[in-house]
């Protein structure tokens, strides 16, 4: 039975949907698109098994072949890709959920054999990702050496993103979320550990800013604010991120993002107690600096969560690999019931194995009852 403290379950309004709860399903990558990168039915499957989430944020999708930098991910620059995400949100929907496309490009994340004609992969400038290693059609490969976009070909990418949201929007999504975290392209202008630049995207934070603001007015004359969010993650190194002020910096992207009157802002940053130093927080200083809906990500558990929500520091939390594991999670956590551990070794591998194969609470306790003797 829910109780006065159960906030996770309470509805929540966010823009024109209402939502039966306040979980959100994180976008999680799974390498499962089909030929061309376009979405299957396994995907819709996949999608559909957990409706119950008060809103489903999509896998990262890619926004152009440009933007591509891993196996099997899914794009949405093409018609048989949106043909694809038809089948996903027409599943979604039919089982009653909301779903938003996660628009993404990931700059310097990628390698040459991504790439239209094997072409150098483009970041904000000309540095590459160190100490990790790209996984390819040619097997294991250390990322490629980026180049900078040229200031007049900054249009042009941008444009790729409302492209993005065009096609989202024919393909039946409720909204979209913008990638701007984990180190792509966005991320990838925003943060001075990366962003070398000397022209009017980079050097102080307003122009570092700039490229994402120029996304959202696109993308916003496509969908309305109030059916567009943002994904940042101030503090993650993941992707060799850095910056030297990211208070600063993700406080005046807040700014900047509630002004435009977006939906939600999606804050990747660890859980308290796992974050280090609590002055070096960027999550309450967003929470003040943003008016629309704060969704939380970093590892929450339902208790984490519900002590969020009733301080306020946060309107909704996203879950990842819970809710890959378990489809029904909504309902697992309300009746407190086990989770099933989540199969790490199928996580970006083929196949229904560890995607669609995950039983739910009544599935999995008629597979524990003992069977009667032939």
């Amino acid at each position: 039975m829910t109780t006065a403290a159960d906030l996770l379950f309470s509805p929540f309004t966010l823009g024109p949907l209402s939502l039966p709860n306040r979980l959100v399903m994180a976008p999680m990558t799974r390498c499962r698109a089909g030929e061309g990168n376009a979405p299957t039915a396994l995907n819709a499957l996949y999608y559909e098994q957990r409706a119950s989430a008060g809103l489903i944020v999509t896998e990262a999708t890619q926004v152009s072949p440009q933007g591509a930098g891993y196996l099997r991910t899914p794009g949405i620059h093409a018609d048989a890709q949106v043909a694809g995400w038809r089948l996903v949100t027409d599943a979604v929907h039919r089982a009653g959920g909301r779903i938003f496309a996660q628009l993404w490009h990931v700059g310097r994340a990628s390698h040459v054999s991504f790439q239209p004609g094997r072409q150098a992969p483009v970041s904000s400038s000309a540095l590459p990702i160190r100490d990790r290693h790209a996984h390819t059609p040619e097997g294991t490969q250390p990322y490629s050496t980026p180049r900078a976009l040229e200031a007049d070909e900054i249009p042009g990418v941008v444009a790729q993103f409302e492209d993005g949201a065009r096609r989202a929007r024919a393909a039946g999504f409720d909204g979209i979320e913008l990638h701007a975290a984990n180190g792509y392209l966005i991320d990838q202008f925003l943060r001075d550990g990366v962003n070398r630049r000397t022209d009017r995207y980079g050097g102080s934070i307003q122009n570092r800013s700039r490229f994402l603001l120029e996304i959202v007015e696109a993308v916003t004359g496509v969908f309305d604010p109030d059916r567009v969010g943002v994904r940042v993650s101030p503090r993650a190194d993941f992707n060799d991120m850095s910056d030297s002020d990211p208070r600063a910096l993700f406080g005046h992207v807040a700014a900047e993002l509630s002004a435009r009157k977006l939906v939600y802002l999606h804050v990747v940053e660890p859980v308290d107690g796992q974050a280090g130093d609590a002055a070096d927080r960027v999550l309450p200083l967003l929470r003040e600096r943003f008016r629309g809906a704060l969704v939380a990500n970093g590892g929450y558990t339902l208790e984490a969560a519900e002590q969020a929500l009733r301080a306020g520091a946060a309107d909704l939390v996203s879950f990842g690999a819970p809710f890959l594991a378990n489809p029904d999670l909504p309902e697992r956590l309300l009746r407190r019931a086990p989770l099933n551990p989540p199969d790490v070794a199928t996580f970006y591998s083929e196949g229904p194995r560890g995607y669609t194969d995950y039983p739910r609470l009544g599935e999995a306790q008629a597979a524990a009852q003992p069977q009667p003797p032939a």
